[in-house]
């Protein structure tokens, strides 16, 4: 059977995926993107998914530019406009309370980014592919084979596929990654992380916040309201993070349980639980690839690189990958270069390396930092988050950063087109 062509092959239709498509897709490089399985439809009754990631003002206007954005808010998103950070177990030595509360409106902004279900963005890109018909969207299938030498995908119902560049966006188990062999580094923390979504008292919440413990933080994320027969019911997000026998514990609790140990455990900051709907628990692993490339292959998003959750950054470091190869492939593109080879793909992993790197050193610190009873430590990152508190100048620069507006940014992220 004769391959059928295409610029680019993307293995993985997810979130860092699709966006890149479009991307590259808008400025004249076709494309044909391969995934297991489509995302569920959504419905507005439904309540919201366990997986939801918080979206950085930079992702919004790399998602803006796709033309994804309009079709995500049609849907449905929560803001915040607020993210607090403390350490729950008290201070030593009876110092001032602890604790640095970061708003958008110091900065100028309306938010600080928005709680998305991880499905709706899939959905949203999903509907913007559409529009491009120089994409090739095969889901569900099924691949077989994947010969990097020859550029070529082939499926399980013998179709085959050729083109200049195979793009591995297919998770932290990358098929891709595989087949080019591709070596990674990992590292299993020492705890594991519980998901709840609960129905909360009270009306929508604008703020996220996580209260640090010895045995790893707790985490509230507001979720978008659903409208229900006689009054909007409102919904968040709790994760739990501690040592793996304690999750285990937990997770093995009726949801009843669990919602008594929730309350009992948590700050006063949570609002009251009316009931827990669904939950789930992971590992927490960082794993980042020997390199982002080799001829013709190239890695985004978690088939390169995943980072502890703490700060919630990993897809927003995924679309900073997805923008930044877009944006280097079009120019070699335009200048008649070719996009798989080894000079032109060094560039992105010249840009995007360092800067992966270093938001997994900044995550590695926080877990090590906080993760612990240790007096001294405790004395230190409690002045630490005191001062961040009330230094103007490094708040902002904090909140800057974690909305990713700060630093070499790609042109999708500072919502310029790149045609």
């Amino acid at each position: 059977m004769n391959a059928q062509h295409a610029d680019v092959l993307i293995v993985g239709a997810g979130m860092v995926g699709s966006a890149l498509a479009i991307a590259l897709a808008r400025n004249n490089i076709s494309v044909a993107l391969f995934d297991k399985a489509p995302p569920k439809p959504f419905s507005p009754l439904q309540l919201p998914d366990l997986r939801v990631s918080a979206l950085s003002y930079a992702s919004e206007q790399i998602l803006k530019q796709l033309n994804a954005w309009e079709h995500m808010a049609s849907m449905r998103m929560c803001p915040y406009r607020k993210m607090a950070v403390w350490e729950q177990r008290g201070n030593p030595f009876n110092m001032g309370a602890s604790k640095a509360v970061f708003d958008a409106i110091d900065i100028g902004h309306d938010q600080l980014g928005f709680i998305v279900e991880n499905r709706v963005t899939q959905l949203g890109l999903h509907r913007a592919l559409r529009e491009y018909k120089n994409i090739d969207l095969l889901c569900p299938v099924q691949i077989t084979k994947i010969d990097v030498a020859s550029r070529t995908i082939t499926l399980n119902d013998g179709r085959r596929f050729q083109g200049k560049l195979i793009v591995g966006s297919d998770g932290a188990h990358s098929q891709v990654r595989r087949a080019a062999k591709i070596g990674l580094s990992q590292k299993d923390y020492d705890q594991l992380c519980l998901v709840s979504t609960v129905e909360i008292e009270g009306g929508a919440q604008d703020i996220t916040w996580q209260a640090f413990t010895p045995t790893g933080p707790k985490s509230f994320l507001p979720l978008p309201s659903i409208s229900g027969s006689i009054a909007d019911k409102n919904y968040a997000s709790i994760v739990w993070y501690n040592t793996p026998d304690n999750i285990k514990r937990l997770d093995a609790l009726d949801n009843e349980l669990l919602m008594k140990e929730i309350e009992l455990s948590f700050p006063n900051e949570l609002p009251p639980i009316i009931r827990l709907h669904e939950r789930g628990s992971f590992p927490l692993v960082r794993r980042h690839a020997h390199v982002y490339y080799k001829p013709a292959v190239v890695l985004v998003g978690d088939a390169a690189h995943t980072i502890n959750p703490l700060a919630g950054q990993g897809v927003n470091l995924g679309f900073q990958d997805a923008a930044w190869l877009a944006e280097i492939l079009i120019d070699a593109h335009r200048s008649g270069g070719d996009i798989g080879s080894s000079t032109v793909l060094s560039r992105y992993e010249k840009v995007r390396r360092p800067e992966n790197q270093k938001m997994m050193t900044i995550m590695d610190l926080f877990y090590h930092a906080f993760s612990n009873d240790h007096i001294p430590l405790k004395v230190i990152r409690n002045l630490g988050i005191a001062m961040a508190g009330r230094l103007t100048p490094a708040l902002k620069q904090v909140m800057k950063y974690a909305m990713g507006i700060s630093g070499n940014q790609p042109k999708l992220a500072k919502g310029q087109p790149l045609s």
